[in-house]
């Protein structure tokens, strides 16, 4: 029997128009002192107008017991870069967004905002939970109503990966982001911390398996290597990341790697080809010095005549100066008391 997938729509972030929350918190308040007087004044007068005084003071007790609570449920306070999901009896309606004090429907309720589980957050991305009942923080089982808009961090755990050369090195990067789109954030994944947090292991591991560690070949002098071209494997990372997060309604902003160094295993032989590299390149830089110092020497001796060299006075001199200038340690002077004849 053969199932078809049907994917499901993505949900479009629709932006909930509220009423300002003032008006309706002084309203509330003028009728509750309102319903008060009409009670104290049904008591005084209740042995006079019993029907008119009970009526009243039904009116007042209902007042008291229903809509002023409803009244309250509706305001809401939305702080700045931050966002509230609304739904009502499970439907998404809007999202609240922009710095304010709001009335709107009091059946309306924010949808929770998932606690991040997996992954780390560096400061200014914090997911804190509240308790509503008992007032404490921390504590996994609630979540916070209100999702946070600001521009967060996230800092992976560091990881092994192989690169292009199929070296194993340790690796970590920190990920700039922010919600873009409220709905997908909140009804599209399930937890879209978490989700960013794992999407950027496997960007990464894409990323890095196409660069080398490090470019040291001559012939390799232009091939981009993950040391040497940061920036360009950093752009590739946060394009790879942004791709995936789409569905999250999530906006990366940069993406940088934070810690890159070769694994253990083979970090002692990889400092040792470092080293070496290093030693030739210097030797290479001195002996062409030397040639060039011995050159000038030999010119300067025989544009001013200062002596008379042959072939084989001038092959001792350059291999005496060649000695001496590339030579690890101090030269140490022998005084020739003969002749080379």
């Amino acid at each position: 029997m053969n199932e078809k997938i049907v994917n499901q729509p993505a949900t479009e972030e629709t932006l909930l128009k509220a009423k300002n929350g003032m008006p309706m918190l002084l309203l509330n308040l003028a009728l509750i002192v309102v319903s008060i007087a009409i009670f104290i004044w049904g008591i005084i007068h209740i042995d006079q107008q019993q029907i008119l005084a009970g009526v009243l003071m039904g009116v007042a007790i209902f007042y008291w017991c229903l809509p002023v609570w409803l009244l309250f449920a509706g305001l809401r306070v939305v702080h700045p870069n931050e966002a509230l999901v609304m739904t009502l009896f499970g439907k998404y309606v809007g999202t609240l967004k922009g710095a304010g004090f709001y009335f709107v429907n009091p059946f309306m309720t924010a949808a929770p905002v998932p606690k991040a589980s997996h992954s780390e957050l560096a400061a200014g991305g914090e997911l804190e939970t509240e308790s509503v009942t008992s007032g404490k923080k921390n504590n996994p089982a609630l979540v916070k109503k209100r999702l946070s808009l600001k521009t967060m961090a996230l800092n992976n755990n560091k990881q092994k990966v192989n690169d292009k050369l199929g070296n194993p090195i340790i690796i970590s990067i920190v990920v700039i982001w922010r919600v873009a789109d409220t709905a997908k954030a909140i009804f599209d994944v399930d937890n879209f911390v978490d989700y960013l947090s794992i999407q950027s292991d496997s960007a990464l591991r894409n990323i890095v398996r196409l660069y080398p560690y490090d470019a040291t070949d001559d012939e390799d002098a232009n091939e981009k290597s993950l040391r040497g071209s940061s920036m360009e494997v950093s752009q590739k990372l946060a394009e790879e990341i942004q791709s995936k997060v789409d569905v999250a309604g999530i906006e990366i902003i940069e993406a940088k790697i934070t810690h890159l160094d070769y694994a253990p295993e083979i970090a002692a032989a990889m400092l040792q080809r470092q080293q070496a590299s290093a030693i030739v390149d210097a030797r290479q830089l001195i002996v062409e010095g030397a040639v060039g110092m011995v050159e000038m020497a030999i010119e300067k001796l025989n544009e001013q005549s200062v002596v008379e060299l042959d072939e084989e006075r001038k092959a001792a001199m350059v291999s005496n100066l060649m000695v001496v200038l590339c030579g690890n340690r101090d030269a140490q002077p022998v005084v020739n008391s003969g002749s080379l004849y």
